[in-house]
């Protein structure tokens, strides 16, 4: 008998169809020589504190660090998940093989390794890897099963990251608990991705709160129904003192405006590329209000549906495989044929921005799968809607426009205005009618300049603005996920951003679930879409000195050497040791602080404290 182990009963039940176990039981399928089963996600945990020792089970500043020797595993204490595992249990030990089903990634990989080492499993294992839940992605996976053993640094990647949170989790939130609460209740929770994370927001607060504006002057003038600015130094945003621009307003006032030059520039906007789970969630926060959470959540539902890819990705691209399916792909889109009309009967382009397989490692960028949509929720739409657009935009042409730009004098003051012309929509005739209003009024790609004639001089009039710089502005969640995946750095590049990708902190699929954590112990609230610090975030980050626990980029190094262990480039054993080393230093670290400093109690409201989810 082959006992398959798939990671959720929906899972299960699609991969059980496909293989012909037809026949329901208890707590699995069964049929055709097959035996179907599943877990709820993560059945097993590392042991805690006391399990490893009774002294450990009080916190105590006097026995930490907690290290144990080695790290063992666990049954979550749930009558259900106890129910689960012993059926799974049963079925391994009368099993002849195995095939773990768990979702391609590294912590799918850990979840059913787990289940299988508390099972004492010793019959051979597979590997079921597949990016759809599609009868043929699932057909062609069970026929290309691959060997465990390829996918051990997977498994070794993912243990460690859970030893990592483990260490630094647990003797970091009783150490600051201990040393900083300032009653009994109140728990300090420290967490290696969480914290940065925290300390980002944290700091922008405090970059908006100490921001003094300054007051700037810019001088313009309307000649012909057309604004030209005066051309300032690089760096100046204008004039620095009212009386520098009202100089300049009266020199030019009784000058003529003088066109110097007049120049058109032709230029190309490629396709935005297609979505891995970050962009995704960024952009249905933008346009949807969607959490991160809630972008997860459905487009896991549209994967387990048939209808999307698997999800939990960090790629951009597909590998160059795929290429040949995407015709299958689109044709199965029929409610979008409307939009395809202009790639309709040619040859799809291939561009290397999207088809690289140098770029893709466990799994390609978010696509439809062509199934046909249908049974899908309003919100599940949205994003459907969105990830089959993208999809269907990177075979279309490049946007085309002209830039125009006029350069002009009134007297020695120099002045410019552009403007821009779309010549051929390209692949935005897609977005064309999903563009909100507010958008279009952003939008400054439509500015079209009269025709000026080098030469050409006339009255005009002129004008004095005052202005102010601005502050940063407050992280959203699209604003934060995208800081999370650069460790940080405020990158717009495409390019830049995906080489920052190795050092950005969490993972794709965690980063929603850190946000969320934040929430729910009070350590940041929403108000509209911005995220701010609640006074017990601020008073918590003020007091860590340890700077490991607060840099997003040092978090980001750690988060390399993880992927590192993933492609063998890296020795588990060697990153744990780092591990331990870096854990006792930082409880020493706070040992030797004499202050008395602590986090005050801080009873949050409930409208303040709470993440609303949209």
């Amino acid at each position: 008998m082959i006992v398959c182990i798939a990671e959720k009963p929906s899972v299960a039940r699609e991969i059980a169809q496909v293989l012909g176990a037809n026949r329901p039981m208890d707590g699995f399928m069964e049929g055709n020589g097959y035996q179907v089963t599943w877990t709820f996600g993560h059945l097993c945990e590392l042991k805690e504190p006391q399990d490893y020792s009774p002294m450990w089970k009080r916190w105590s500043l006097s026995q930490l660090p907690m290290i144990p020797e080695r790290f063992g595993i666990k049954l979550k204490a749930d009558k259900g998940v106890e129910k689960q595992f012993q059926t799974i249990a049963r079925l391994i030990q009368g099993a002849d093989s195995i095939v773990n089903c768990g979702d391609a990634g590294q912590e799918g990989e850990l979840i059913q390794r787990w289940v299988m080492q508390m099972a004492q499993a010793k019959c051979p294992v597979k590997r079921l890897w597949i990016s759809s839940l599609t009868e043929e992605s699932i057909r062609q996976g069970f026929q290309e099963l691959k060997d465990q053993g390829q996918y051990q640094t997977l498994y070794e990647a993912g243990l460690m990251r859970a030893i990592g949170d483990w260490l630094l989790g647990m003797n970091a939130t009783r150490l600051y608990t201990q040393k900083y609460a300032s009653g009994q209740q109140q728990v300090l929770s420290i967490g290696r991705v969480q914290t940065p994370t925290l300390a980002l927001i944290v700091k922008r607060q405090q970059e908006i709160e100490q921001f003094q504006p300054l007051p700037y002057w810019v001088l313009s003038t309307i000649y012909r129904d057309t604004t030209f600015t005066a051309i300032m130094n690089e760096g100046d945003r204008g004039f620095a003192s009212q009386e520098e621009g009202e100089s300049a307003l009266a020199s030019i006032r009784d000058l003529p405006f003088v066109v110097t030059d007049t120049q058109e520039k032709k230029g190309t906007e490629a396709p935005p590329r297609l979505f891995d789970l970050t962009a995704l969630q960024v952009e249905c926060n933008k346009r949807f209000a969607f959490s991160a959470d809630t972008t997860l959540q459905l487009i896991q539902s549209l994967y387990e549906k048939k209808l999307t890819t698997y999800p939990r990705v960090d790629t951009t691209y597909l590998s160059d495989d795929i290429y040949a399916k995407c015709p299958t792909i689109l044709n199965g889109l029929t409610a979008y044929f409307p939009l395809m009309e202009r790639i309709k009967g040619k040859p799809l382009a291939k561009s290397k921005k999207v088809f690289d397989s140098k770029k893709v490692t466990d799994h390609h960028a978010i696509i439809p799968t062509g199934v046909p949509a249908k049974g899908m929720t309003e919100m599940e739409a949205k994003v459907y809607d969105l990830v089959a657009r993208r999809f269907i935009g990177v075979f279309y042409p490049d946007c085309k426009f002209t830039t125009t730009t006029v350069t002009g004098t009134v007297g020695k003051v120099k002045m410019k205005a552009t403007g821009r012309v779309i010549n051929d929509l390209g692949w935005k005739i897609l977005w064309a009618k999903t563009t909100s209003d507010e958008e279009e009024k952003n939008n400054d790609e439509e500015k079209t300049l009269p025709q000026f004639v080098k030469g050409e001089s006339g009255p005009h009039t002129p004008t004095l603005t005052e202005k102010q710089t601005t502050p940063p502005k407050p992280y959203t969640e699209a604003t934060l996920l995208r800081a999370m995946e650069t460790a940080g750095k405020t990158v717009d590049n495409e390019e830049l951003r995906e080489a920052l990708k190795e050092n950005g902190i969490g993972r794709p699929s965690t980063r929603a679930a850190i946000i969320e954590t934040l929430f729910r112990r009070h350590y940041i609230r929403k108000e509209r879409k911005n995220l701010w610090a609640t006074p017990t975030g601020v008073e918590l980050i003020g007091l860590i000195h340890e700077e490991i626990l607060m840099s997003a980029e040092l978090t980001g190094r750690w988060e390399k050497k993880l992927r590192q262990i993933e492609r063998k480039e890296y020795e588990a054993n060697t990153f744990l040791e780092e591990l331990k080393a870096m854990v006792s230093e930082i409880v020493m670290s706070v040992l030797r602080d004499n202050t008395a400093r602590h986090v005050p109690v801080i009873v949050p409201t409930k409208e303040k404290s709470k993440g609303k989810k949209q």
